[in-house]
């Protein structure tokens, strides 16, 4: 007849042993069986050997990051200093001259100029303005260089990708004697930086 449907037969079920296995295999444990399970104490069972243990962690942990400093690997630098960006500015100030590296010692030979400004009015009085005139020089030169090495990492590496302070940071390792840097300098003066 039309419009009358014709009742489906459902299929056949499976066999006992064709069934598929339901839940997990195992009953469910209580709940204060698993919260057991879970738990660890927040003050060790022996204090002193758990002092001994983080002191050696730690001190494991700062003799990598000291030898990192001397070697440039990447792995145990401090975060200040990770990273491919970082990594090139560092390479960057280092293979370039930069006056400003010389102020600071210009600062401490005219901090000893004044002991003597008693005796010596004059020779103070020109140390003292020698110190400003390298301090305008070497900020002058430190402003202008972070803003050329910003521009050049935008090119290099895209805006997204440039770590906050990055300017500062040149700025800052600029300022610096180049012994006195850390992580230690990984190029020679003069050589091209890719």
């Amino acid at each position: 007849m039309i419009g009358r449907s014709k009742k489906q037969t459902p299929p056949p079920a499976p066999a006992p042993e064709e069934q598929p296995a339901v839940g997990k295999g195992r009953p469910t444990p209580k709940r204060k069986e698993a919260q057991a399970r879970n738990q660890r104490p927040l003050v060790p069972t022996d204090r002193k050997l758990a002092k001994q243990e983080a002191r050696r962690r730690r001190n494991e942990l700062y003799a990598k990051q000291q030898e990192a400093m001397r070697t440039g690997d990447d792995r145990y630098l401090p975060a200040r200093d990770k990273g491919p960006v970082r990594r090139w500015v560092r390479d960057y100030v280092d293979a370039h001259f930069s006056p400003s590296e010389y102020f600071l010692p210009l600062a401490m030979a005219s901090i000893v100029l004044l002991f003597f400004a008693t005796r010596f009015p004059d020779v103070a009085i020109i140390g003292m303005a020698v110190m400003y005139i390298a301090f305008g020089i070497a900020l002058a030169f430190a402003i202008g260089y972070s803003v050329i090495i910003k521009r050049k990492l935008k090119a290099r590496f895209g805006e997204d990708q440039i770590p906050r302070f990055t300017g500062i940071y040149a700025f800052s390792r600029l300022f610096q004697p180049r012994f006195l840097r850390a992580p230690k300098p990984q190029v020679r003066r003069g050589e091209k930086i890719a």
